[in-house]
């Protein structure tokens, strides 16, 4: 970039010395000797600016290929396995794309796979790369309680693992966790709701139905636990109304995060409890695949004329325009570009035989928050060291601010933000 940049600089000297010259051949018409005086001047200092131009070029240039050779040297021919859950999910796609690139910048070989959610598949892949004898595996879980063998296979081979936004359950092969603070995502959603319906002034009672995602990923119960016990009291007081009856986690899991099965169950909640002309005020889900079915199915099968609130997470293309439109409220929005950076830090600190902790934010000096965890998160054989950053509520008002003008999104000419190429 920094060659790029003074290869501009010369070429606009080079277009500065043409255009003197210009000027004093037009002299030349009306004073001969005093253009000739001025253009050789001009063409004496435009030599000497061009060639310290050209110095300042090739020591720049050194310095870039120096670094990138640092960079490079720094990785010393390691490979790094990523093995993502799923492309059927549009915020896969995103995190596997930027820690690729995160990674490959660095200098690192990079082998990414995509377990179109079947276990066995991410067990296969998994397999794999500790054949391919990858130095570090970066591992986001179909099923946080089905990759023990394999992993005890990585830990055999001395080959560290991090555990990816999900939780690996019932593994001592895991070294770290890096993700989101995920019970605080249910958390604002659940605040979110309460701010919406002022429901430490109203009288209500307001009606509430709840949907979850995976029972599989471990993430799932800590999204719904948040956003739960936000509203926990206000439910205990019959404030909030949940006229289905369903409460616990298991009736409201949506398997695999499926659309079209949160769709099915709403429309079914709709017809139970509904079609008598009940209003239905909050639909609260965990996520954004969630939504849009459950917004599908309210769009369709509710007889109610008010406006639903609508949660969500993830920040979905599809999701934020029903956001733009007025079909959902709001989404928890988790920057992955920076969970990837926060990752790749862990990985190399890591590759370079250190013992990452606290320290690794203060040294990163990352220009979003993290906090360094040790107690929260258990997965059945002791806690897990873990890097979690935090999520941010994007409605409406905010979508401009918070992931057109940060670069996440570009806003279309169609009015609608689509993830930035």
């Amino acid at each position: 970039m920094v060659k790029k940049k003074l290869m501009a600089a010369l070429l606009g000297t080079a277009m500065a010395a043409s255009l003197l010259t210009g000027c004093g051949g037009a002299a030349d018409s009306g004073n001969s000797g005093s253009g000739d005086s001025t253009t050789a001047a001009a063409v004496e200092e435009t030599e000497e600016a061009t060639e310290a131009a050209s110095e300042e070029a090739t020591e720049a240039e050194a310095s870039e290929e120096a670094t990138e050779a640092a960079a490079d040297d720094s990785a010393g021919g390691k490979k790094v396995g990523i093995a993502m859950p799923t492309k059927s999910l549009e915020r896969w796609n995103r995190d596997g794309a930027y820690l690729e690139e995160q990674f490959k910048g660095k200098g690192y070989d990079v082998a990414l796979t995509y377990s179109d959610n079947k276990v066995d598949q991410q067990v296969k892949d998994i397999e794999g790369l500790i054949a391919d004898k990858v130095d570090l595996l970066i591992v986001a879980a179909v099923d946080g309680e089905s990759l023990s063998q394999v992993l005890a296979e990585a830990k055999d081979e001395n080959i560290p693992v991090i555990s990816y936004d999900r939780l690996i359950l019932k593994t001592d092969a895991i070294s770290y966790y890096v993700s989101f603070d995920n019970y605080t995502v249910g958390k604002l959603q659940g605040e979110f709701v309460r701010d919406q319906l002022d429901l430490d002034n109203a009288e209500g009672p307001f009606n509430i139905e709840f949907t979850a995602g995976d029972p599989a990923d471990n993430n799932a119960g800590v999204f719904f636990k948040g956003a739960y016990e936000a509203l926990e009291k206000y439910i205990d007081d019959g404030k909030l109304v949940i006229p289905s009856g369903q409460t616990e986690f298991d009736q409201v899991a949506t398997k695999a995060w499926d659309t079209p099965t949160a769709m099915s169950r709403f429309q079914n909640i709709l017809a139970s409890n509904y079609s008598d002309g009940t209003q239905l005020d909050v639909a609260l889900c965990s996520n954004d695949s969630t939504a849009l079915g459950v917004t599908q199915a309210i769009e369709t099968d509710y007889a109610g004329t008010n406006s639903v609130i609508v949660t969500g997470q993830d920040g979905d293309e599809a999701n934020l325009a029903n956001i733009i439109d007025g079909k959902q409220t709001m989404t928890v929005y988790k920057a992955v570009a920076n969970l990837a950076v926060a990752t790749l830090d862990l990985g190399v600190s890591i590759l370079s035989g250190e013992t990452p902790d606290a320290g690794l934010i203060d040294k990163a000096g990352w220009d979003f928050k993290c906090v360094y965890d040790t107690e929260s998160y258990d997965n059945g054989t002791g806690k897990i060291p873990s890097f979690l950053l935090d999520p941010t509520v994007v409605t409406k008002d905010n979508i401009q601010t918070e992931l057109v003008d940060t670069g996440y999104y570009e806003m279309g000419e169609d009015g609608y933000p689509h993830p930035t190429k």
